[in-house]
């Protein structure tokens, strides 16, 4: 299995990618194609597919921001049951973002990543793929040491249509197993930098970055 990194919309395993996520997306949490072209041409947004016989297989998209040195998982997709593609794309991702802070004089302080609660809505089958299944995927996620933000939480929909998509918990991997709150302030820039490129957000969005933005630390509970 071969990982590797799409910086072209044009790139054949691409359309591969994006086929497989409007698969096991909800269509509110793709974007559409054409969008993709500058996040894809951004040196900061890191897509990488898991190649198998030519097929993409699986995929995840990240991001590092040195400022504050913390990671973002935008999603990750494993097409197909019986490959380790889970494991395999955890591992390239950790190494990749490690060599990044690293470059940045820095250890990784975390990730974020937003993971479905199949406890609030559950749905989406997720085009069938069992190892994406919500369950599955958040006791997984909970294993890598994932944390769930203490938050009330609601993302604004990529449609750009000023909905609010909820059934998720924001959430965030220390990498000190001993850290059990965070500064609300990180919290707040790292949203809003994160969806700014969403003009049209939902009123219950920005109030609940207002709430965030009242508080000094938010506490990690578990997920």
């Amino acid at each position: 299995m071969d990982y590797r990194r799409i910086t072209n919309i044009e790139d054949p395993l691409f359309v591969k990618m994006h086929d497989l996520m409007k698969e096991v997306f909800p269509p509110e949490e793709v974007l559409e194609f054409e969008l993709w072209k500058e996040p894809l041409e951004d040196p900061g947004i890191r897509v990488f597919v898991a190649v198998h016989d030519d097929e993409v297989v699986g995929a995840t998209e990240y991001r590092y921001y040195p400022d504050w040195n913390i990671a973002m998982t935008d999603f990750t997709i494993i097409g197909h049951a019986g490959l380790s593609i889970g494991r395999f794309l955890a591992q390239n991702r950790q190494k990749d973002l490690e060599e990044l802070a690293n470059a940045n004089g820095n250890q990784l302080f975390g990730m974020f990543a937003e993971i479905y609660d199949p406890y609030q809505l559950d749905d989406h089958e997720f085009g069938g793929v069992k190892p994406m299944n919500p369950f599955v995927r958040r006791e997984v996620l909970s294993h890598f040491g994932y944390k769930r933000i203490e938050l009330s939480y609601l993302h604004p929909s990529w449609k750009n249509d000023g909905e609010g998509v909820k059934g998720l918990d924001l959430c965030f991997m220390p990498t000190e197993e001993n850290v059990f709150e965070i500064p609300a302030s990180l919290v707040a820039k790292f949203l809003t930098t994160y969806y700014s490129v969403l003009s049209n957000k939902p009123q219950e969005w920005v109030q609940m970055i207002e709430e965030i933005n009242s508080k000094e630390k938010i506490r990690l509970l578990p997920l």
